[in-house]
């Protein structure tokens, strides 16, 4: 098991990710931010390239294309698909800033049957 927004939990998810079909042309960095959390508020990035998830950290990503900021409970409802983040996001739950056509072009990304598959895969492995 790994602890959720860790750097390992993070590693997991790539690792997990990394037989994602290619995407050409969605490319995107996205700098998330999660408030609220048990030990604070915790940033991480996501770095996107062809559909794929190239690289994951913790820390903040230098020009981020998106920032998608949420509070740790819906942060924790999405991850364990409890709050789809499309939702979240049309509800105000999730506030997002920088470049929205990038993140339109990730929208169909999250929501396909193998995004879906590493989705399942990776909550099975954390601990919240």
């Amino acid at each position: 098991m790994v602890r959720f927004l860790s750097q390992e939990w993070l590693d997991e998810l790539r690792r997990t990710a990394a037989d994602l079909p290619e995407r050409p042309g969605v490319d995107a960095r996205i700098q998330y931010v999660v408030t609220g959390g048990p030990g604070g508020d915790v940033r991480y990035w996501w770095r996107v390239g062809h559909g794929q998830l190239l690289d994951a950290q913790l820390g903040v990503i230098d020009d981020p294309d998106v920032t998608l900021t949420m509070g740790y409970d819906d942060a924790v409802d999405v991850q364990r698909g409890e709050l789809d983040a499309n939702t979240a996001f049309m509800q105000g739950r999730m506030k997002a800033e920088g470049n929205m056509g990038r993140l339109l072009q990730l929208m169909p990304l999250t929501t396909s049957p193998e995004y879906r598959q590493v989705q399942e895969r990776i909550r099975a492995v954390t601990e919240f």
